[in-house]
């Protein structure tokens, strides 16, 4: 276990991730040895300052949500670090992990999986209250009517159950409920993936104004590029298991590097069909994480793919000229 000690970092730095690695286990047979591991997650590293958004995209399948969830220790770590606030996520012992846990909290991908359709919603929302002693009686009920009016959902739908509400509104209660605990950093797996593209505009624009008022931190991880560089400050793109470029999102979109990251650009749809486009194909299909191929994860793929690329897996380093724009490629270094 990581011992707890306090980790060096800048003021402004909520959370810091150093060489982050989750493998689960593959186990056959009567005696279920195991045969090898998936490399979900496979050394990734990045610093999130107070009050911007991050966000991590990729293909499905790429880590995504599993950096997520052992960023907020529900899944454990096979090895690396986390630090929120300078202090070690994995090395504190239970009581202080509560703690600390309502400062970090998570919204869910799917909103209709993630509530309890037994439970109404004020007892979904006031549930985080309860069980950490912040609020009791009326005090809980008054909290969990000005949540929902927060999230722009009138107080009375608090008697209700969650099939009585559209995808859209239930969202806005799993909204409800991360807040509950007036946290400071907030993983947003995909939370608007499911939704219709109307509403994914409402709830993009719910979640800047909650930023803006209460100075939220925000992991946000999607598969939509689109969607990403509306909410964004800083873009960090992950590919079977890796990140292969960061960037300030303005300077990824208008400049990407990586051949990967190329060719997620490639695919966004442009707003004028008429407006020429040329579209970047990666070759075959993405490789499987049990085993991944040597060298660069994407070589087996890239279009530039040179000699060295089977070899040596590329280092993510500073650009040229550009020191806060990291990309893992050989075509660069």
């Amino acid at each position: 276990m990581i011992a707890p000690e306090r980790i060096a970092k800048p003021d402004d730095v909520l959370l810091e991730v150093r060489d982050l690695r989750t493998h689960f286990p593959v186990r056959r047979g009567l005696l279920g040895r195991t045969v090898g591991y998936v490399k979900a997650v496979d050394g990734i590293s990045f610093a999130l300052r107070r009050g911007r958004t991050l966000g991590l995209v990729g293909e499905s399948g790429c880590g995504k949500t599993t950096a997520g969830r052992t960023i907020l220790r529900l899944i454990p770590a096979t090895s690396g670090t986390v630090a929120f606030e300078g202090r070690s996520v994995f090395g504190i012992a239970p009581g202080e992990l509560r703690q600390m846990r309502r400062h970090m909290q998570i919204i869910f991908q799917d909103p209709y999986g993630s509530l309890n359709p037994r439970m109404t919603v004020g007892g979904i929302i006031g549930e985080p209250l309860r069980v950490h002693g912040v609020a009791r009686g009326r005090e809980l009920e008054d909290r969990v009517a000005s949540l929902l009016e927060h999230v722009g959902l009138a107080p009375a739908y608090r008697n209700r159950y969650p099939h009585e509400f559209s995808g859209g509104q239930r969202q806005r209660i799993g909204i409800a409920r991360a807040l509950a605990l007036d946290p400071k950093f907030i993983v947003c797996d995909e939370p608007v993936s499911a939704l219709d593209v109307s509403i994914q505009a409402q709830i993009l624009t719910l979640l800047e104004r909650l930023q803006e008022e209460l100075g939220l931190t925000y992991l946000f991880i999607a598969h939509d590029l689109a969607v990403v560089s509306h909410i964004s400050d800083d873009v960090a793109v992950m590919y079977l298991g890796r990140i292969v470029e960061q960037a300030p999102a303005d300077r990824l979109y208008a400049n990407p590097l990586h051949p990967y990251t190329k060719c997620l650009m490639s695919a966004i749809p442009r707003a004028n069909p008429r407006q020429a486009k040329s579209r970047i194909m990666p070759r075959g299909e993405v490789p499987s994480a049990l085993n991944p191929p040597p060298g660069c994860p994407f070589h087996p793929r890239c279009p530039w793919a040179m000699e060295r690329c089977p070899v040596e897996v590329p280092l993510l380093l500073p650009a040229a000229d550009e020191p806060d724009h990291l990309v893992s490629c050989h075509l660069y270094h």
